[in-house]
């Protein structure tokens, strides 16, 4: 069973490193060909040091023949010229070609990420992402220098020794060659735990990242809980599993050098002790070819050695590559249709009809929904937690597709329609207002980036973001640090509101979108809300209902269903669950009174 695995990991380890080599060689052909090149005078003039030590050291010993000294005093200074530039070649040439694979891979790693839906992102955490994003683009490179400088720059350098070494003494060269199969078989052995360790080792790296963004997400709730000695014990057992696996991939790695050294060192005093003794017609040789063998065969211990390292990093690289290719087959959960259709110029009625979700299949939140948002109106979806008011939204903005039913737009299914012309048909404000780690002006800017500094303005002044801003430092210009760590939950919220004034969007999606405020901000927010959803077709989930009386028409959800619907006063004519809904949140206000 064990070995049918083995040939099943070879197999993949194959087809990985072919298609690997295959997406980026062809891209980036120019500097390895560069590199290639280089590689070859690189083992060419090592191969060449070793042939002119039967010169140099037959010419000590003709000391009288200053013209030969002369000849070959300059031969090995351009040996060794050729091989430094050749050798600066070389390492310019793989690593630009490296660094643009590390981009390339990086790039389409985040083109996949963003084309992928928000339950993927739900379903997978992100410090995994981050370690695939980062350690897998890193390995593409790595093991395609791997393959290039073994197969060109090693492998030539090793036959060129080999040459040098048949040259001077066929019979010694015989005798050495036994230590190559010797050192392969035992590095075959070391494979199968490599990759067992090598898969943990990831594993336990994305455990420690995920530790790490957990404190930074959640720092408030870890010190106001006194959740330190909790995080720093889940921390020092992440990275101790890490240190446990890479001591053993050290190990395993380190093996083959004693491997190595031990079979290259038999062979090297063999070789003396067999010339020494006159054996295999080594007294025939003059000093100076004798030499040239034995430095031959010691300079090929460094390219054997690596030779035989080579398939040990290869499948720590192979592991990582791996992941890479999972990452950017794996299906994407809310694509977009072959060929959409941009959204036709209209009063912008969303209609959701007979529509059916849940975030598990098993569990529905919505149940056969049919709701028709007017244009150019406020709609008010109220109701207890759970109802389903937020999917709405999400199925609106078109971040789930329904598992039955339809959304459309002026009638257009927004399946159908083309995310470009849907999302710039809608804005978003949230309850947990998300700020990028820019400049004020930068996160207006973001709700449409061509706008000019005065219309950033305008948007803030809209807001009632205007005051606030002119009152710090920097102005518009000032960095709001990670999600607007240095602002206020108003303010942030203010700016969320700017940000969708400037899109201009004729559909507006509001997620309570004041919940989180104080009274002060409240108001200010209030006002700013009403600037914006004036003639725009606007869908609101709001548990304050003083948020939401002066709607054109507020719909009670609950279980996913519709319970009624109709404008505030309509609703409080009649006992129903909105009625309830008031008379307990204004009941409980006038007792908090």
């Amino acid at each position: 069973m064990q070995k049918i695995k083995s040939k099943i990991s070879a197999v993949l380890d194959d087809s990985i490193l072919w298609r690997l080599l295959a997406e980026n060689m062809r891209e980036q052909m120019v500097p390895y060909i560069i590199a290639i090149i280089a590689m070859v005078f690189v083992a060419t003039t090592t191969a060449s040091i070793a042939f002119i030590m039967r010169d140099v050291v037959d010419s000590l010993f003709d000391s009288e023949n200053s013209a030969k000294i002369l000849g070959v005093s300059v031969a090995v200074f351009s040996i060794f010229f050729v091989k430094g530039v050749a050798t600066y070649i070389q390492i310019v040439a793989l690593t630009r070609a490296g660094n643009r694979i590390v981009s390339k891979q990086q790039i389409k790693l985040y083109d996949k990420l963003l084309r992928q839906g928000v339950s993927f992102f739900n379903l997978t955490e992100s410090s995994d992402l981050l370690l695939k994003v980062t350690q897998t683009a890193q390995a593409a490179r790595t093991v395609i220098e791997i393959m290039v400088t073994t197969a060109v720059r090693d492998m030539l350098t090793l036959i060129g020794l080999l040459a040098v070494m048949f040259y001077q003494q066929p019979i010694l060269s015989l005798f050495t060659l036994i230590v190559g199969p010797l050192a392969v078989l035992g590095v075959r052995l070391l494979l199968r735990k490599v990759r067992e360790i090598a898969d943990m080792e990831l594993q336990s790296m994305g455990a420690i990242m995920k530790v790490i963004q957990e404190t930074s997400a959640g720092i408030r709730v870890v010190k106001a809980f006194g959740l330190e000695e909790r995080m720093a014990g889940q921390m020092n057992s992440a990275v101790k599993s890490v240190e446990k696996r890479r001591n053993k991939l050290a190990r395993l790695q380190a093996a083959t050098s004693p491997l190595t050294d031990i079979l290259a060192g038999f062979a090297i005093a063999s070789v003396i002790g067999l010339s020494a003794g006159k054996l295999f017609g080594a007294a025939a040789s003059t000093p100076g070819e004798l030499m040239s063998f034995v430095t031959a065969v010691m300079m090929a211990y460094e390219p054997a050695k690596r030779l035989t390292k080579v398939r040990v990093k290869m499948e720590l690289g192979l592991r990582r590559v791996q992941m890479l290719f999972n990452m950017l087959d794996e299906p994407e959960t809310l694509p977009e249709e072959a060929n959409p259709k941009t959204l036709p110029d209209g009063p912008r009625e969303v209609v959701f009809n007979d529509v059916s979700f849940g975030y598990r299949r098993r569990d529905p939140i919505l149940k056969g929904l049919s709701l028709t948002f007017e244009a150019g109106q406020t709609t008010a979806l109220v109701g207890l937690s759970g109802g389903g008011k937020s999917t709405i939204l999400n199925l609106a903005l078109r971040l789930y597709d329904p598992l039955g039913g339809s959304v459309s737009i002026d009638g257009q299914d927004i399946k159908f329609a083309s995310f470009k012309s849907l999302r710039k048909n809608m804005s978003f404000v949230g309850q947990e207002t998300f700020l990028f780690s820019a400049s004020i002006a930068d996160n207006i800017r973001f709700g449409r980036e061509d706008a000019s500094q005065e219309e950033v303005i305008e948007a803030a002044k809209a807001a009632n973001a205007y005051d606030f801003i002119m009152t710090l430092e920097d102005g518009f210009d000032t960095m709001v640090g990670e999600n607007g760590a240095f602002l206020s939950g108003g303010q942030k919220q203010r700016l969320a509101i700017a940000r969708a004034l400037l899109r201009d969007s004729p559909i507006l999606l509001l997620d309570e979108p004041t919940s989180a405020l104080d009274s002060k901000s409240e108001h200010l927010v209030q006002e700013a809300l009403s600037r914006l959803t004036e003639g725009r077709t606007t869908i609101i989930v709001a548990h304050r209902l003083s948020t939401i009386m002066h709607a054109d028409k507020i719909v009670v959800i609950e279980s996913g269903e519709v319970l009624e619907q109709g404008n505030a006063a309509q609703l409080l004519q009649k006992p129903g669950p909105f009625k309830t809904l008031y008379d307990h949140q204004y009941s409980n206000a006038v007792h908090a009174e």
